[in-house]
């Protein structure tokens, strides 16, 4: 090519800019929450989670662990008159929960989960699972959002009653449902379901959050936990109200 003054001008080439990596991300936070009753019956509760996520390119890691504890006095009067008092534990419960995710689209992910348990009052006193599954943003609005996985996978039990380890593939169903209510206002609702040979588990977690800074929020919680497998006399689903202090940041 020419200018206007015929002297010969050389293209330059053009070279393509590609885009910057995404850089890696750490995000999670806690919540608390304590309960304590003294009088004619003293009681005590006491609740926590801790949860992580970190992400790097099309990988999206998450981690969380819950914890669950509470005790209660009682006293005993002996045939002789004499009064004792104690302390019984009646609820110890632990749980990790861990999640690696590849994307393979906008919406689209393969998914290797890892959950692991410990409850001293449940019909299954140590129980871990690994599943493999895909997972698909079904809804994606900007304050509706629906996350469903599905895939098989595989579960070791202790059965505290017939004193046994219990094995067995299961299949694994994830639904995490999410609202934006107001500006500052969530409600969310997670249902897991583990279905294998010797049991159903099934947890359901519903909590309503009410943001009052960029850190701090309150969360009030419902979860409902059922097994299929359990004793005659034993109730299939015990359910757990909270009231928490959450701490989160991004």
């Amino acid at each position: 090519m020419f200018d206007k003054h015929g002297t010969p001008q050389i293209r330059k080439p053009q070279v393509a800019i590609e885009a910057a990596p995404q850089a890696p991300h750490w995000s999670g936070g806690g919540e608390f929450g304590y309960a304590s009753a003294k009088g004619n019956s003293n009681t005590e509760s006491l609740n926590g989670k801790l949860d992580f996520k970190y992400s790097q390119g099309l990988w999206k890691h998450s981690a969380n662990v819950t914890a669950l504890r509470s005790s209660s006095e009682y006293m005993r009067i002996d045939d002789d008159g004499s009064v004792h008092s104690g302390s019984n534990t009646t609820a110890n419960r632990y749980a990790l929960g861990i999640n690696s995710g590849y994307s393979m689209d906008e919406r689209g992910t393969l998914n290797a989960t890892y959950r692991q348990e410990k409850d001293d009052f449940g019909s299954f006193s140590r129980q871990r699972s690994l599943a493999f599954s895909y997972g698909n943003r079904v809804v994606d609005g900007d304050r509706v959002q629906l996350d469903l996985q599905f895939g098989p996978g595989y579960r070791r039990a202790y059965d505290t009653v017939q004193q046994r380890m219990e094995a067995s593939v299961i299949g694994r169903g994830l639904a995490d449902f999410r609202v934006g209510l107001t500006d500052n206002t969530e409600v969310v609702n997670k249902l897991l379901v583990e279905s294998g040979k010797y049991n159903t588990f099934a947890q359901n977690d519903l909590g309503v959050s009410v943001t009052m800074n960029s850190h701090l929020a309150l969360k009030a919680g419902w979860q409902a936990r059922h097994n299929s497998d359990v004793e005659a006399d034993d109730k299939r689903t015990d359910t757990l109200t909270t009231m928490n202090v959450v701490y989160r940041f991004k």
